[in-house]
């Protein structure tokens, strides 16, 4: 899937201090020429910080490593745990629409996200609460169809158990995460 920047950007970004600290932190970890490594972590405590990642933020972070920019873009767009755009203020819903998935209803839960959240992917809802996005697969295939709506992964989703995660994210609740059918873990449902 292609994946682009958002076409409207913030003039600057800088880490807050306390979020600098952590982030000199983790480039100390790696030897000296190896700095780069840390990449991931500090796209995602930007991320964190402005609630999606947008340029000035990847090239921040690229400064930080002496990176060209061109290789953290390359990081953050391959990714689909960075968000290129701002998303909901409660809840992204990144749902799976990879083969295992796709064969079990995956096309059923995004007409529930096209219904309750936007028409279109990558748009926030009208109260801008909400959005969402099919990705690739998220390797939680033993449970499909599923959606990480967060950080969490919601599995074994129905249509109305999706419609019922989605309206106790917008009164406030955190739904347990994990399979939605009772069962435990991946085990069969009939028990083992």
């Amino acid at each position: 899937m292609l994946r682009r920047l958002h076409k409207d950007q913030p003039a600057a970004f800088a880490f807050t201090p306390a979020n600098l600290a952590w982030a000199r932190g983790q480039i100390s970890k790696y030897p000296e020429g190896r700095q780069a490594s840390a990449i991931i972590p500090l796209l995602w405590r930007a991320q964190e910080q402005e609630g999606w990642l947008s340029r000035p933020a990847i090239e921040h972070v690229a400064d930080m490593l002496g990176m060209a920019y061109i290789r953290a873009l390359e990081v953050a767009t391959f990714y689909f745990m960075f968000q290129l755009q701002p998303v909901g203020s409660v809840a992204h819903v990144q749902i799976c629409g990879t083969t295992s998935c796709m064969i079990c209803g995956a096309e059923d839960l995004v007409a529930v996200a096209k219904e309750l959240i936007a028409k279109t992917p990558h748009t926030l809802s009208a109260d801008g609460k909400f959005s969402w996005e099919e990705v690739e697969c998220m390797g939680a295939c033993a449970n499909a169809p599923m959606a990480q709506i967060g950080k969490d992964y919601y599995e074994d989703l129905t249509p109305e158990r999706l419609r019922e995660l989605i309206g106790r994210f917008s009164r406030g609740e955190v739904p347990v995460p994990g399979p939605q059918n009772g069962r435990y873990a991946s085990e069969p449902i009939g028990g083992l």
